[in-house]
């Protein structure tokens, strides 16, 4: 069974981090205010202000980071300001039954996928795929926070956004993955994404049509498209590259839905990772489990 953290109150005590790229504190000053809003304090990690070339300090620092809020018992919730790049690199230096035995909200999206895959894999943790704090523009987005205060379902359907059924038919499984070019980047390592009989999130900005086919094709040939059980696939935008979906996961029979605003988009959902789920394209719904307890 996957550990699900405990559920915020307010007044608890939360960790702001940078885990990929660096976050100076004065940009930083706007997006805070949600923690206050939610009455919530929060800590800010050494790795806030910390720069390098283009990470938030070095690698040691930021897993000495990490470690520290999870241990502190001050903070019930880690959140990463950033994304970018940088996480993969410190996913080897991670105490993951530290995680296990303090089980706590872990929140980010994009780099922060390899995290994601590897918490799941070596604490089995659920985690929550939400957007980074320095990228939160909109109102719907900050509502998904309050889900971390409350045990709760999340049910999405077409009044969150318009959906596409790719394939038709229903599924319930572990919904896991993120960001397309971070599942690809697990492949071959020891935290390679384990999609058997999971249903596979696939979420993806800004590529062109042939490097999205690439990475599809990494994925399909390692076979990892023929294990999952379903697929949610974030907000494709142009036809061709729902299409390209459509050519790759069309063999397997297997339910697909597309045009979840989960990722990079605005609004940016935040969802649990790790959960059950029910995937149903025939009614185009995703219907999630509380992320929390």
């Amino acid at each position: 069974m996957i550990i699900r953290p405990k559920h915020l109150n307010k007044g608890d005590t939360v960790g702001v981090i940078a885990l990929s790229n660096p976050m100076d504190v004065e940009s930083l000053q706007n997006p805070l205010s949600i923690f206050s809003e939610m009455g919530l304090q929060y800590k800010l990690g050494q790795t806030i202000g910390l720069s390098g070339k283009y990470l938030a300090g070095t690698d040691e620092e930021r897993v000495q980071d990490l470690h520290q809020m999870i241990i502190d018992p001050e903070v019930k919730a880690i959140f990463c300001v950033t994304d970018g790049y940088g996480a993969a690199r410190i996913a080897d230096q991670i105490d993951y039954p530290l995680l296990a035995e303090h089980p706590k909200i872990f929140w980010g999206c994009s780099d922060i996928t390899f995290l994601h895959i590897a918490f799941h894999q070596f604490s089995n943790v659920a985690t929550f795929h939400g957007p980074a704090l320095s990228k939160i523009a909109d109102e719907q987005s900050k509502k998904m926070f309050y889900q971390l205060f409350t045990p709760y379902e999340i049910f999405y359907d077409e009044s969150l956004s318009p959906l596409v059924s790719i394939i038709p038919g229903a599924v319930r499984g572990e919904i896991i993955g993120g960001n397309l070019r971070r599942i690809v980047d697990t492949l071959g390592t020891k935290f390679e994404i384990n999609t058997l009989g999971k249903i596979l999130l696939l979420e993806e900005a800004d590529l062109q049509i042939e490097e999205i086919d690439r990475l599809l094709n990494q994925l399909r040939l390692a076979g990892k498209l023929k294990e999952a059980s379903g697929f949610a696939i974030g907000s494709v935008g142009k036809e061709d590259i729902l299409a390209l979906f459509k050519e790759y996961l069309s063999p397997y029979k297997k339910p697909a839905v597309a045009g979840f605003n989960i990722g990079h988009s605005k609004p940016n959902i935040g969802i649990p990772l790790g959960v059950e789920v029910i995937l149903d394209a025939d009614e185009k719904l995703l219907r999630l489990l509380p992320g929390v307890e």
